[in-house]
């Protein structure tokens, strides 16, 4: 199992602790992500570590497909892994309405759809076969629609691309993950709990291994999941951020009744309190709704307390590991010792 570190924290000013990000390269972790909600983006800062490291990967998770065209999106990567040695990881998603809509100013659409699109023209790029033409249900290249000159024309990329450069999709909706480990490398599912990939990840993911067809699986796949990791003997207080952001997520990332991660929530068996947060969080009472997460949904998808606690529990992590389930656990962690603890037990 490989680690790799999430190296940004969201708010008023930009926050990226270079110093841990090189104790993880040195401690052997394979990468460094970054992130983009409505504040900073995800690009900017990877190139910044980048620039600023030697051996890791940097990765972005994830960049925002209606934010960019298909083909920026490719002329970034392509830029990023030259400049990077090959160092470069592209992570994207569709986001939700409510940032696509509310920020960008741009329509959902079919986010499936516009992904499938992206994709295909991202990899067309990089293949550099032939000129690029796309017609498709978002994208239309050469683009000769209304407002247009006509005078648009098929290009071929400048830079040469690399089609190995993988991919990594965010998702825990079920067609989402499907389509994932259909037409991406890797996918990168937020709150997962080791114990249950047959029952949260599994049928997804082997129905789009299917469509992919040959003889794709987890071998070819990896199964990035997110994991906050906090050392600490007063549990209770480690667990206030966490819980936290949770409660944003659960109760607030989406409207009632269109919020993916309250829809996962529920997928893991935390219906009632899933429905009791977001009832509080859309109330605006986030520090009940924070309240409101059970200590169980913390313990089953993250990595907070003492060094022994950590330990036992990342059996279910290793295990998990072994089995194929998961290829890369993606830390958010603040603490140089939580990265050696991990590096330690897993490296």
């Amino acid at each position: 199992m490989k680690l790799a570190l999430n190296a940004l924290a969201f708010g008023p000013r930009i926050r990226i602790n270079l110093d841990l990000v090189r104790h993880a390269e040195r401690l052997g972790f394979d990468s460094a992500w970054t992130a983009e909600a409505w504040g900073n983006d995800a690009v900017t800062t990877a190139t910044w570590i980048a620039a600023k490291t030697e051996t890791i990967k940097v990765g972005t998770a994830i960049m925002q497909i209606p934010a960019r065209t298909p083909a920026m999106t490719a002329m970034t990567a392509t830029t990023l892994s030259q400049l990077s040695n090959g160092r470069f990881k592209l992570g994207i998603g569709p986001s939700g309405p409510q940032v696509i809509e509310g920020w960008h100013g741009v329509p959902y659409g079919k986010p499936l759809t516009r992904t499938r699109e992206a994709v295909a023209i991202i990899r067309a790029i990089w293949a550099r076969e032939k000129p690029l033409e796309f017609h498709g249900e978002h994208y239309e290249i050469p683009n000769r629609g209304p407002g247009t000159t006509g005078l648009g024309k098929p290009l071929k990329s400048i830079l040469h691309g690399d089609p190995s450069i993988p991919i990594y999709m965010a998702s825990i909706s079920e067609p989402g993950l499907a389509v994932a480990a259909e037409i991406a490398d890797g996918v990168i599912p937020m709150m997962y709990d080791p114990d249950r990939y047959a029952t949260l990840l599994k049928p997804a993911l082997e129905k789009g291994f299917a469509k992919a067809g040959g003889g794709k699986g987890l071998a070819r796949f990896d199964v990035m999941t997110s994991c906050t990791v906090i050392v600490s003997d007063d549990v209770e207080k480690a667990m206030v951020p966490v819980k936290a952001n949770l409660a944003q997520y659960i109760g607030g990332m989406g409207a009632r009744g269109k919020n993916f991660y309250n829809d996962y929530a529920k997928r893991m068996g935390f219906e009632a309190a899933a429905v009791q947060i977001q009832d509080l969080f859309l109330a605006g009472r986030k520090e009940e709704a924070a309240a409101a997460v059970p200590d169980a949904l913390v313990d089953a998808v993250h990595l907070v307390g003492p060094k022994s606690k950590i330990r036992d529990r990342l059996q279910a992590w290793k295990a998990a590991g072994e089995r194929g389930e998961v290829g890369t656990m993606l830390l958010g962690a603040g603490q140089p010792e939580a990265l050696e603890l991990l590096a330690e037990e897993l490296l």
